[in-house]
């Protein structure tokens, strides 16, 4: 069970190594600091931050965020470090809040590297403090454990350090502060009146692509995460300070710098220093060439270039950059292509204001010259968005093929030399997402495993979209499809004896879509039919919800009954609300509410104009639940800047026999152990 910690109180950790998790509803900086026994920083070497993310053991992030997760291994710090203060402070040359007071309260999540979380901390009672020491990692005992310490400075960051003991920590924050500065203007504002607000993910407080969800404020998920896509309603890029470009301001702020703010230049070899470099007033980073073994050569893109403990996490954070450098350059684009349309709307307005200059040859020529210049914009903002895309199409390319089964296609070749895991992987690859000014570059949608947020494949007409087949029945055959596809892409990627299937069927509408699961074994009982078959389903996991969250609360799980099955479970459910009642309906929010935090989650097949009937009830269990569609449709949006992306399912290849043979591979895998 999550410690959730108030001021002052502690946490002893499970491991070494752990996750912190920041989430807040403005961009903020995180940091980390070496204190010794006396709580005193030896020098500036004893900080991370943006301008320098590395210490021994440590390492956060080099922008300002909404959400930053720092990784720490407290085995790899100096033996002299005593203490690791975990710290947070507001930009202070972006234009941004220069205090805490009026914005949501800092979350703070510690989770190990399974991504259980372990702590946590909301930061509450903050007023004038544009800085704060968060959180206090040290050892006692031999044992390392988390603090709560929540102490805020109203001076700022200087303030802060020099609490610590840092003789030039006025110098230090300012360069900190430039550091965050140059990123920040990178990020671009959301247009302020979109012409149409995208869809929510299924609930009005749905959270990133992930973000990979923290789960923290409850109910709510980060502005920027790393697991679902979130509703542009709480969306929201950083918006940099006032500038101009070519001469006149820049909506939304400063001077846009289309660089993508993830990607940093190598450091040089010991002894070389770097080449100068030109400025750059374009978009976006210069494409990498591939490797000539000439010395000081930029390396291509390579699988695995990100952060994190294994090549599967490095993967899966590369993953979560590509998307976020997607929609921060394409927002570059935009916001350029808005800012051009606007100047030569303004400079024809001059033209035209008199209306006896309007028909003459000055007017002519002052109209030909606005346009002229409004397509030298556009054409600038496109060859840079073509660029930046290009790039990303090039690490997609390297990525795509070095992904595991978890995060892979139907149509990678990783599936012919497919074996049942050892280990659950972190995260599931449930779609892919584009931009319209994407072309052809496809990025995973991955979700957290265990389930955090139930699945709805919604059967149901697109909303506001004329796309995909018409004939509702069609549709219905699309969704239970989708749903057996991500079924089996679950049983795959989990051990053979960690996960078994449930599947509802109340009229047995899905049958035809079921048969990969039913006809290899994977789905071990046969789907269950009409209202009885849907009352026992769940009876039989709402009690085993009950046993087990008595059982881990009260410390007792070897008190829990031999029979009972603890490997993480899967139920599916088709043609809600059909076969259900009163007490069916109330079972299910109980398992999409409380099933996640003991391994059981949900997948649901439903249309939600016809769930109608039961009025505002269902309302939270919708909201709950990450929407997907059987069919191509651009109901998500990303935690920065708000784009509608557009989803497209999981599908296997027409005439493959992949996933029957992946299937078989399990059962015949659970046979041999014994499963």
């Amino acid at each position: 069970m999550t410690a959730e910690l108030v001021r002052g109180q502690n946490h002893p950790l499970p491991g070494s190594r752990v996750e912190i998790r920041v989430t807040a509803d403005t961009p903020v900086i995180a940091g980390a600091t070496f204190n010794d026994e006396h709580g005193r920083m030896r020098d500036a070497g004893w900080i991370a931050h943006p301008a320098e993310p590395h210490l021994p053991g440590v390492e956060v992030s080099r922008q300002a965020a909404a959400v930053h997760r720092l990784a720490v291994d407290l085995a790899a710090v100096p033996e002299d470090v005593h203490r690791v203060n975990i710290m947070l402070a507001l930009p202070a040359r972006t234009g941004g809040p220069g205090r805490f007071a009026g914005l949501a309260a800092p979350c703070f999540a510690v989770t190990g590297l399974d991504g259980q979380e372990i702590a946590g901390y909301e930061v509450t009672g903050l007023s004038a403090e544009s800085a704060m020491v968060a959180l206090e990692l040290y050892l006692r005992a031999g044992t390392w454990k988390v603090r709560a310490v929540g102490q805020g400075y109203a001076e700022g960051l200087a303030a802060m350090l020099a609490d610590q003991g840092l003789s030039d920590a006025r110098g230090l924050a300012d360069t900190i502060d430039e550091a965050v500065a140059a990123g920040m203007a990178r990020s671009v504002a959301p247009p302020q009146q979109p012409a149409r607000r995208p869809e929510a993910v299924g609930t009005e407080s749905a959270g990133a692509v992930g973000a990979a969800s923290t789960g923290r404020p409850r109910g709510e998920q980060p502005a920027a995460s790393a697991d679902q896509p979130s509703e542009p309603a709480r969306g929201g890029a950083p918006v940099a300070g006032g500038g101009t470009r070519d001469g006149a301001p820049v909506a939304g702020g400063g001077p846009i710098d289309y660089r993508h703010p993830r990607r940093a230049a190598a450091t040089p070899p010991a002894g070389r220093q770097p080449s100068p470099q030109p400025p750059v007033p374009t978009a976006g980073p210069q494409p990498t060439a591939a490797p000539q073994g000439g010395p000081g050569q930029d390396a291509g893109p390579v699988a695995g270039d990100a952060p994190g403990w294994s090549m599967e996490e490095r993967l899966h954070n590369q993953v979560w950059g590509m998307f976020e450098d997607l929609a921060r350059t394409v927002a570059a684009y935009r916001s350029a292509v808005d800012f051009a349309d606007t100047r030569m709307e303004r400079e024809l307005e001059g033209v035209l204001g008199d209306p006896r200059a309007r028909v003459s040859p000055a007017a002519d020529a002052a109209r030909a010259e606005a346009r002229a210049k409004h397509g030298a914009l556009v054409e600038q903002a496109r060859t840079v968005l073509e660029r930046d895309v290009s790039q990303l199409e090039a690490e997609a390319e390297v990525v795509e093929p070095a992904l595991p089964p978890a995060l892979a296609r139907w149509d990678n070749p990783v599936w012919q030399a497919y074996e049942p895991p050892a280990e659950r992987p972190m995260s599931l690859r449930v779609g892919d997402l584009s931009l319209a000014e994407s072309g052809g570059l496809r990025i995973p949608l991955l979700v957290r495993l265990p389930l955090e947020r139930g699945l709805w494949i919604d059967s149901g007409r697109p909303r506001g979209s004329e796309a995909g087949p018409a004939d509702q029945d069609e549709l219905r055959r699309l969704a239970a499809q989708t749903a057996t596809v991500l079924a089996a892409h679950f049983v795959a990627v989990h051990p053979v004896d960690q996960l078994t299937l449930h599947v509802i069927d109340p009229a047995g509408a899905a049958a035809t879509a079921l048969l990969p699961l039913v006809e290899s074994g994977a789905l071990r009982n046969p789907p269950a039919a009409g209202a009885s078959g849907v009352a026992r389903t769940l009876e039989r996991l709402t009690q085993r919800v009950d046993l087990v969250q008595m059982a881990v609360r009260s410390k007792a799980t070897d008190a829990l009954p031999p029979d009972l099955d603890l490997a993480d479970q899967l139920l599916i459910v088709h043609d809600f609300p059909h076969g259900f009642d009163d007490r069916a309906v109330n079972q299910l929010r109980y398992l999409a509410d409380e099933g996640p935090s003991v391994g059981v989650g949900l997948m649901m097949v439903a249309d939600r104009d016809e769930a109608r009937g039961y009025g505002p009830v269902l309302d939270p269990l919708w909201r709950s639940l990450l929407r997907l569609t059987p069919v191509p449709d651009d109901h998500l949006a990303d935690p920065w800047v708000g784009h509608a992306w557009t989803y497209e399912p999981p599908v296997v290849p027409s005439g493959s026999q992949v996933l029957a043979q992946v299937l078989r591979r399990v059962v015949a895998a659970r046979g041999s152990t014994g499963a």
